[in-house]
């Protein structure tokens, strides 16, 4: 018998194969069963992107670039520094596809972003019929755009004529060579990825076949702020901790406390409520952290402890960052990066503060501090 390889997910790992009555199938993609789009769906016209906003003269050089790499049959990366707009970049190169009526998709790895996304989507295309599609939200499967995460993307196969890829280094879609097929086998034409955080190989690979573009300004010129470290024993860091939180809040600034995992959130976020009240511990596994997010954001709550859940995709205007146990192995250069963008995103408030608190210095943080520092030295590239 020959190598099987699944006609669904491209898997060919024989400890991922199975056999039921001498026939192979695939059990790493098992889990992936449900309807499929409707691949005659019409885009409706007359669709047009209307922005109540001005673009920055930077962002509008990029969304330029961008329309017309795809325009001459390229695919797109756009490496942009948190907090730079980058799915305003790609609004033109939607509104192009729209106006031809072709199918445009947006994914991010994340529902979350998914669940935020969609109301940014639906004000910018306000004629435009818009779609979220995540896991336990899979009603209605075609749009004029959809917003889904990557898990969702085998529902369309060979769907997209322009597909826009955001946090392409993030979990869970980072290194899952599954979803990695999906996001192949859904584009029938162009594709545009986004990363804060795209690696040398992510852009070696793209300027084989595309374009690279890079911003590293954010849309009101302001920069990510540079994280400060500070150092604390482990049986100090909790005091540490709420030294910092209470600096914060006397401030009158909102403060995010992120944790390595659920377990130390709950123990981190029982020693600060104590002491302090007007906060709540969000994480994948907390059922209500949806509507504590929301009280956050409403200004209900002055701190939320976090996992990584909340490292992408959230905007709240004058927030500020302690990175709890910065040292935990769990943190990378990447991860690092992403959650001091979470600071300074609003032109209201361009500045803010984010401290490492770790028992020691990691290869990890100097490298997010050294990248965050060059950031204001690197320029546009064409």
């Amino acid at each position: 018998m020959g190598e099987f390889i699944c006609p669904h997910c491209g898997n060919k790992d024989p400890a991922k194969i199975g056999y039921r009555k001498g026939m192979p199938y695939c059990r790493a993609c098992l889990s992936f069963c449900g309807e499929k789009a409707d691949p005659d769906y019409v885009v409706q016209p007359g669709i047009f992107l209307q922005l109540n906003y001005e673009l920055s003269p930077a962002q509008k050089e990029i969304s330029h670039k961008v329309v017309l790499a795809l325009k001459e049959g390229r695919d797109v990366l756009i490496h942009a520094v948190t907090g730079a707009g980058k799915t305003e970049l790609v609004y033109a190169a939607m509104e192009d596809y729209l106006i031809r009526r072709k199918h445009v998709g947006f994914a991010t790895p994340r529902k979350d972003v998914v669940a935020d996304l969609l109301p940014r989507f639906e004000e910018s295309f306000p004629l435009a019929s818009v779609c979220a599609v995540y896991g336990g939200h899979s009603e209605r499967l075609n749009a004029d755009i959809l917003c889904l995460t990557t898990h969702q993307l085998y529902r369309y196969p060979q769907y997209f004529d322009l597909l826009v890829l955001d946090e392409i280094d993030a979990f869970p879609y980072r290194g899952d060579e599954v979803l990695h097929h999906f996001f192949e086998n859904s584009v029938r034409g162009r594709r545009i990825l986004l990363s804060a955080t795209a690696t040398e190989k992510d852009i070696r690979e793209m300027k084989e076949r595309g374009v690279v573009l890079e911003l590293f300004e954010r849309y009101h010129h302001g920069r990510v702020p540079v994280p400060e470290v500070v150092l604390a024993s482990p049986l100090l860091m909790p005091v540490r901790c709420l030294s910092l939180l209470r600096m914060l809040r006397e401030k009158g600034r909102p403060v995010f406390v992120f944790v390595p995992s659920i377990e130390r959130g709950r123990k981190v976020f029982r020693f600060l409520s104590f002491f302090l009240d007007g906060g709540s511990f969000v994480s994948s596994k907390e059922e209500e952290r949806a509507r504590d997010i929301a009280r956050f954001k409403k200004g209900e709550y002055s701190f939320l402890v976090t996992t990584s859940i909340l490292e992408r995709g959230v905007t709240v205007k004058d927030l500020q960052v302690i990175v709890y146990d910065a040292s935990s192995p769990i943190y990378d250069k990447e991860t690092l990066i992403q959650i001091s963008g979470r600071v300074g995103r609003k032109k209201e408030a361009p500045s803010g503060k984010v401290y490492y608190l770790a028992e020691e210095e990691t290869k990890a943080m100097r490298e997010s501090i050294k990248e965050i520092e060059s950031y204001g030295r690197k320029k546009i590239l064409p």
